[in-house]
């Protein structure tokens, strides 16, 4: 899937990507790919995988898509 980092909360180090479908996908910093989660921004745009989490779907491997 692709979206773009829609919220960033840094100090607690995760966020959340608004999908290409419209949903809300929550991420962890762990879950990032190749990126310094410092160095994200909002509206950055990303492709990423998702999985079960204990609080529903969330994204996996989030990688920043090359525009």
């Amino acid at each position: 899937m692709t979206g773009t980092i829609k919220k960033l909360i840094r100090d607690r180090g995760f966020g959340f990507i608004s999908a290409e479908d419209g949903k809300e996908i929550f991420f962890h910093r762990s879950a990032l790919e190749g990126i310094d989660f410092d160095a994200i921004e909002e509206g950055s745009s990303v492709e990423f995988g998702t999985e079960s989490g204990p609080k529903g779907p969330r994204a996996a491997n989030v990688k920043l898509t090359k525009d």
